[in-house]
């Protein structure tokens, strides 16, 4: 075999040294291209992580969303004062009108009622609504419609779905002290119920330092008609009640996923609000006296709200949590 360096020049070239050039070649396209593509892909990388990231971020901002708690002043609430019934309104009611202040999901009215001794409100009438007196202190006599007749005292929740329509008094048979109480309704999310007659008490030791569930949406309800069972209602509202002595706190499990409004209202203790000391809570940061209540939005569940007393007396208070 001769060597390479005696070849004539005009010699063409074999077939394997043809294989040999084509594939240098293409071992150096290949290495080209690994050398475009590979900044070029780490630059796309860097790219999709920084526009993806901040949607992530929002994603996981909205669930974590701190609460939004507004605050609703005792004395911002609609007054009256007839005599014989001393009155605030929490939502417009009777000559009270304030357009941003006219329900708050189902919730439609929060009405802080003194009664005058040996006074009351006359037979009247109601339908589809879900109405429910909260006695804080005195006697409260009912009497409607349907038959039912008894004297309400502190810690009984009195409940009536008025339905089709019912016909109902409520007054004040003492002749030594006013009654006290929180009256309160409901829109229903079924209509043309079948009016109906529930009470329950709920005492102080029920209450102490810990939350007790008084109203409870029928569909979460548990099914079981006890006096330690809360009252079933047709409407997407759950009501817990607590006594909150001064420095102790109560975390309220948000009754259902997604988004709930939640609504918290301190009892008062007299016809206004202390100037100083009293009843006070504290939730998401903003402190409420006697006699305020606050919207809560942006409550998530699975979720908690925690309340805490930062009063010099013990706080009662009432937690709503509600469907949008």
């Amino acid at each position: 075999m001769s060597s390479p360096s005696s070849e004539p020049s005009n010699t063409q070239p074999t077939s394997s040294t043809i294989n040999l050039k084509a594939l240098a070649v293409l071992v150096g396209i290949a290495a080209i291209t690994v050398a475009i593509l590979t900044p070029l892909r780490t630059s796309l990388s860097a790219l999709l992580s920084k526009t993806s990231t901040p949607s992530i971020q929002r994603t996981m901002s909205s669930t974590t969303s701190p609460l939004k708690v507004v605050k609703r002043p005792w004395n911002a609430r609609g007054h009256a004062d007839h005599g014989w019934l001393y009155t605030f309104h929490t939502f417009s009611f009777a000559s009270y009108y304030d357009p941003g202040h006219e329900s708050f999901g189902p919730l439609r009215v929060i009405n802080e009622d003194r009664v005058e001794k040996g006074t009351g409100f006359g037979t009247h009438s109601h339908a589809e609504f879900l109405i429910w007196s909260y006695i804080v202190s005195g006697e409260l006599e009912h009497k409607d419609s349907m038959g039912n007749l008894e004297n309400l005292k502190r810690g009984e929740v009195q409940f009536t779905s008025a339905g089709t329509g019912i016909r109902h008094s409520e007054y004040n048979r003492k002749k030594t002290e006013d009654v006290h109480f929180l009256q309160i309704w409901a829109k229903p999310y079924t209509r043309g119920l079948q009016p109906s007659y529930v009470t329950r008490k709920f005492t102080d030791e029920m209450k102490e330092n810990k939350l007790v569930r008084i109203m409870e949406d029928l569909k979460r309800h548990s099914g079981k008609d006890a006096e330690d069972q809360p009252i079933p209602l047709h409407a997407d509202l759950s009501m817990d009640a607590s006594i909150l002595s001064p420095g102790k706190s109560v975390t309220h499990d948000i009754v259902a996923d997604g988004k709930r409004n939640v609504f918290v209202h301190l009892v008062m203790g007299g016809r206004t609000q202390p100037k100083s000391g009293g009843a006070k809570i504290k939730v998401g940061g903003v402190e409420l006296g006697e006699g305020d209540g606050a919207y809560i939005t942006n409550a998530t569940g699975p979720g908690k709200i925690e309340v805490e007393s930062v009063g010099d007396k013990p706080a009662e208070f009432l937690l709503f949590d509600m469907g949008m």
